[in-house]
């Protein structure tokens, strides 16, 4: 197989992976007005503070803009902060797409999605990451784009069966192997990764993996460093 032929599968394969339903869906997204975009934008920061004490008002207040503009984005506070939180995770699904480039093959690709992914769990507060766990809405969040995360992850080693890169191996097991436990109330921050202007209504990523422990209760996952250096080791032992 080619170098072209590869990353043109690639890609496909890539595209196929289903991604989380967006909470402002994409005629939505489209008619958003300016201010709203502006808004949201720096909702993005105000949420690094945590948001379980602030009610509309308050956001309006803070924000220096007015309850009909909230309103007209979400119904409620949790559904602000949902779509805030959605908007920024598909972000940074673009960043990591980006990370691919047309001459890697799988395992670099995955190596390169998996540190880009790191990158956006790197800034995560406290207070953000307690208030959003919370939310069993936020939670479900999470599970989506984990298993988005997972679903990429063993596309690419699926192509790298295929193309006879690794033995064959489980991929669907594997795909999790890159994360390690992290604290029930870790998750990703909305800050600095969004960037301003950009709809969010493409892409999607990655609140990394959740796995189920020994007892039977589900784990909150998060990607390290250290995890990232697994993936290293793992592809160096497949090669």
């Amino acid at each position: 197989m080619t170098s072209a032929t590869a990353t043109v599968d690639l890609l496909d394969l890539l595209r196929d992976v289903p991604a989380p339903h967006p909470v402002l869906d994409h005629e939505r997204e489209r008619q958003l007005t300016d201010r709203q975009r502006d808004v949201l934008d720096r909702l993005v920061e105000l949420f690094d503070e945590g948001f379980s004490h602030l009610t509309m008002a308050d956001l309006a207040a803070k924000l220096n803009c007015s309850l009909r503009t909230l309103y007209g984005l979400a119904p409620s506070r949790d559904e602000l902060v949902l779509a805030v939180v959605d908007r920024n995770l598909r972000s940074v699904g673009r960043t990591a797409r980006d990370a691919i480039h047309s001459d890697m093959a799988p395992l670099e690709a995955i190596r390169h999605y998996l540190e880009a992914a790191n990158v956006a769990v790197a800034d995560t507060t406290e207070a953000f990451a307690r208030d959003l766990a919370t939310l069993p809405a936020g939670q479900r969040l999470s599970d989506q784009h984990s298993d988005y995360l997972v679903a990429v992850t063993r596309r690419l080693l699926d192509l790298a069966v295929e193309r006879g890169d690794i033995a064959d191996v489980d991929t669907a097991a594997v795909a999790r192997v890159p994360a390690s436990p992290r604290p029930p109330a870790t998750t990703v921050s909305p800050r600095r990764t969004i960037r301003p202007g950009t709809s969010g209504a493409s892409g999607a990523c990655m609140m990394p993996p959740a796995a189920a422990s020994t007892a039977g209760e589900p784990l909150r996952w998060r990607m390290t460093r250290s995890a990232t250096s697994r993936v290293r080791a793992s592809a160096r032992s497949w090669g």
